[in-house]
């Protein structure tokens, strides 16, 4: 059974970072893409950032370039994404998703077939 589950989330100011990780078990394939997504209250989900854990390839968001990082350790099947110069508007729910591979379509959500619950980010002004 695949798991993948999110942690890292919480409350900050902006300016201030944060570290969310997507600890995945049961994936059936050595090699996958992780995305993440986050969703606003009364806005649709958006896709941030991806990763292909094959070969390190990252895609991400023009709203997120230079400001977040997405990684991976492979020897902890866990992917992490690091989230710096925080705003209000990053406020959000920060979910990963899990699907065989990477592609132009990576900020889809119909791309993915396995979802975390999610983590909370709230950043205050």
């Amino acid at each position: 059974q695949v798991q993948l589950v999110e942690s890292g989330g919480g409350s900050v100011q902006a300016g201030g970072s944060l570290r969310l990780s997507c600890a995945a078990s049961g994936y059936p394939y050595n090699n996958y893409c992780v995305g993440w997504f986050r969703q606003a209250p009364g806005k649709e989900r958006e896709g941030v950032a991806a990763i292909y854990t094959g070969g390190g390839s990252t895609y991400y968001a023009d709203s997120v370039k230079g400001r977040f990082t997405i990684s991976q350790d492979n020897a902890k099947n866990t992917v992490y994404l690091q989230v710096n110069s925080l705003k209000p508007e990053d406020t959000a729910m920060y979910y990963c998703a899990g699907a065989p591979w990477c592609a132009g379509t990576w900020y889809l959500e119909r791309w993915y077939n396995y979802w975390g619950q999610g983590t909370q980010v709230t950043v205050s002004s």
